[in-house]
């Protein structure tokens, strides 16, 4: 009984003693988590707040300005900051149609406006081949008959257009006519009409409501005008199936590389350079990984295969392109040293107590390593793979040669066979955020879709990292009864 009450405080008497004595390393480690955690926390409150904006409507501003041509503008304030003379504020507009304007961007000194107006009747119509225009409607035209819109509720005209594309008239040629802030008046064809709607005049619902059909509309549409308007369903689709792919062909060879160096392999002075070539490997370029993967996988593996087996459709090349397959080989082969270090760090850690056990109860060395051994380092074997899952999701310059475009008119999935299409193209997620960032002629009106692009992609790749650390836990709860033996 004495035993049972003195142990306890021994215990917790040499705790507080290494506490104490591993303060300083105890606090370091727990900052560096809080500091992580902060960085992580901040990025995704960054990429949210400036990439959630751009799903909500946002008001048209009409500014009469005393210089000018046209004195009217109409449009939604991207930026406003001081101008050169560091006196005056200066704001910038987007007046949308690029197609009627000669720069869709303009800048405005606030010090020579002389009117500023909300007008509750301005639209914005999205149009599925152009980018958005606004204006004020005037009139609805078929070839049965024409309505005269002006002098409507804003809201009114809405339902009057929507009424027009529910009962097909877009087949019947149907236009619509709009008064841009110039005054001039322009037709849209409603066959190319996607969406109208007025944000002056919505209520608090109608944006809430308008915010979600956005943002379904940008996970479930195809891009479109350049990758400046339209959704990036296709983008994740490719990031998703090229992190699959990768993943199932680096964790069998990554494993299976670890299991001979450290299980099989002599130990001698050539199992270390392995092991150092491997080491160092994780430290090369993945650009440089890009130009191995175009110039192995696709030209020589590739253009081999091409010469082999579709002879007869060359010189047009089938698989010896740029493509699905070939950028999955070469980013398995950018995260396997990833794998192959995790896989073989978890081996060493497994007790040779346990491998001895199994083999004093008569299993052979295999059978002591498939239900002993791997089991024991599962949870190392996904940690590797949870890391090359990251690195794969994020990397882009690999791709740049070895399969990713700009716009990929297929996807790499179908219902025609063989269904999955490894020789296609395919879009990915951290492309177009480059694309939209440093390739758009003006980034002012897509920043709010490159970090909303961002955001998704930091999404998906956390939602991937998740679901194997679940598994992970779950393999590590599963061996723990052995752990006990």
């Amino acid at each position: 009984m004495p035993m049972q009450t003195a142990e306890p405080s021994v215990t917790v008497s040499r705790l507080q003693s290494g506490v104490r004595r591993a303060e300083p390393m105890v606090w370091l480690s727990a900052g560096a988590v809080v500091l992580a955690l902060m960085v992580l926390l901040g990025l995704l409150t960054l990429l949210a707040s400036r990439g959630f904006p751009h799903f909500w409507p946002q008001p048209l501003i009409q500014l009469q300005s005393a210089e000018g041509n046209p004195q009217i503008q109409l449009g939604v304030i991207l930026d406003r900051e001081l101008d050169t003379k560091e006196t005056l504020h200066r704001v910038l507009l987007h007046r949308g149609a690029e197609d009627y304007y000669d720069s869709p961007l303009l800048w405005i000194d606030e010090g020579r406006v002389t009117d500023r107006k909300v007008p509750e009747s301005a639209v914005v119509i999205e149009r599925k081949n152009q980018g958005p225009v606004f204006g004020f409607l005037q009139a609805l035209e078929t070839k049965k008959h024409s309505q005269a819109l002006t002098g409507l509720s804003p809201l009114a005209q809405i339902a009057r257009v929507e009424t027009a594309l529910s009962e097909g008239l877009p087949g019947a040629g149907g236009l619509l006519q709009l008064r841009l802030a110039s005054g001039r008046v322009i037709e849209v064809s409603l066959e190319d009409l996607r969406t109208v709607y007025a944000p002056n005049a919505m209520t608090a619902r109608d944006k809430i409501a308008h915010f979600f059909a956005a943002m379904g509309r940008f996970l479930g549409d195809s891009p479109r005008q350049g990758n400046s308007q339209g959704g990036v369903f296709p983008a994740i689709l490719g990031t998703v199936i090229l992190v699959i792919l990768m993943a199932l062909i680096v964790s069998p060879v990554g494993v299976l590389a670890a299991i001979y160096l450290q299980e099989y392999a002599y130990r001698g002075p050539v199992t270390r350079l392995v092991r150092i070539a491997v080491n160092n490997l994780a430290g090369v370029p993945s650009v440089v990984y890009g130009v191995f993967g175009l110039g192995f996988f696709v030209y020589a593996i590739g253009g081999s295969l091409d010469a082999l087996l579709f002879e007869d459709r060359l010189p047009t090349p089938t698989l010896g392109s740029p493509g699905l397959l070939w950028s999955a080989l070469t980013m398995a082969l950018l995260t396997l040293p990833v794998v192959i270090v995790s896989t073989e760090e978890g081996l060493a850690r497994v007790p040779t107590s346990l491998r001895e056990g199994s083999l004093a109860l008569g299993a052979t060395r295999a059978e002591t390593l498939w239900n002993v051994v791997l089991p024991a380092a599962s949870p190392a074997i996904l940690t590797g793979l949870i890391l090359a899952i990251a690195r794969a999701t994020g990397e882009v310059a690999p791709l740049l040669l070895v399969g990713v475009a700009k716009y990929a008119p297929g996807l790499p999935v179908s219902g025609e066979f063989p269904y999955l299409h490894l020789d296609r193209q395919f879009m990915h997620l951290g492309f177009s955020v480059y694309d939209l960032g440093f390739q758009s002629t003006h980034i002012e009106t897509v920043e709010g879709l490159v970090f909303a692009t961002a955001l998704l992609l930091v999404l998906i790749a956390l939602l991937l990292n998740i679901a194997a650390v679940l598994l992970r836990s779950r393999l590590r709860n599963a061996f723990k009864p052995q752990e006990a033996v």
